[in-house]
């Protein structure tokens, strides 16, 4: 746990260190674009802040007034990102079509390109990290900021395209590439908004994997049928209750050892933090 909050740490001071190179060498040459993929930096910074916020509150055990935990915390830092998100994607779409009525006197040079090719460079080596160890220590948020990772490479080339452009005489597309960043973030921001309001309405996963979870449970000894399995998101994790028939001339004993052992097998998949099974006599 100590580990995902270094992470995030790092994740915090590498955006901070683009945000700052990539507005110096955009205030210097004035370009939309570039200009763009900088307050882009600047979501990231508050996105990597929010995740790290909420991964700290997240990993704190349950208590009295959080007997289930902490872990929709993680669902309301993305809540609070995707927001931030819209309102930038507008404001930079509201930029960019300004460019095409007033014209920008621009000052391109080599150093925008260079700064540009170091941030999908940096975001390239990001996205590969995070995401491969968001998936092994299971970790939905780093999982995701690897994901948002990955997507600010295609910002980024998507700008140095736009600055390539007005370098040979065709100004015009700095505002189309900064019109499509700001598309392309507003878009990002609904679909993270979309899915963590889900994680906050305990919106159920997928039939394929309840479908697992029963496979699992039909195979394990004493089970002799299966009546319901409902589950839902608790944040980025899963409670699920599942009705289980035992042979009724079973003892309280017997059934309740069964019912155990199909609690830890469930208990053992990732994805589920708690399951509570139920005893039907058959």
């Amino acid at each position: 746990m100590v580990e995902k909050t270094g992470i995030t740490i790092a994740i915090i001071l590498t955006n901070l260190l683009l945000f700052v190179a990539k507005l110096y060498v955009g205030l210097l040459s004035n370009s939309l674009a570039v200009l763009s993929d900088a307050f882009n930096s600047l979501t990231d910074i508050v996105s990597s802040v929010g995740i790290h916020i909420a991964v700290h509150v997240s990993m704190q055990q349950a208590d009295d007034g959080h007997p289930f935990g902490h872990h929709r915390a993680e669902p309301i830092a993305g809540l609070i990102v995707a927001i931030f998100a819209g309102i930038l994607g507008f404001e930079i779409i509201r930029s960019a079509v300004g460019g095409f009525i007033t014209k920008r006197e621009q000052n391109l040079g080599l150093p925008v390109v260079y700064v540009l090719l170091f941030t999908m460079a940096v975001k390239s080596v990001m996205a590969l990290y995070l995401l491969k160890k968001g998936r092994a220590i299971n970790s939905p948020a780093l999982t995701a900021t690897g994901v948002d990772a990955r997507n600010d490479v295609l910002v980024s080339l998507t700008a140095l395209i736009g600055v390539v452009c007005s370098m040979y005489a065709m100004p015009i597309l700095d505002s189309v590439t900064a019109l499509i960043i700001g598309i392309f973030i507003l878009y990002s921001g609904y679909h993270i908004g979309i899915e963590n309001i889900d994680y906050l309405m305990g919106k159920s996963p997928p039939e394929s994997f309840l479908a697992e979870i029963k496979a699992i449970i039909r195979q394990i000894e004493g089970v002799d049928g299966l009546n319901a399995v409902r589950a839902h998101y608790v944040g980025p994790f899963i409670h699920i209750e599942i009705h289980i028939e035992v042979d009724k001339s079973l003892s309280t004993e017997q059934s309740h050892a069964i019912g155990k052992r199909v609690q830890y097998a469930v208990e053992g998949l990732k994805q589920i933090d708690k399951a509570f099974i139920h005893i039907d006599p058959c």
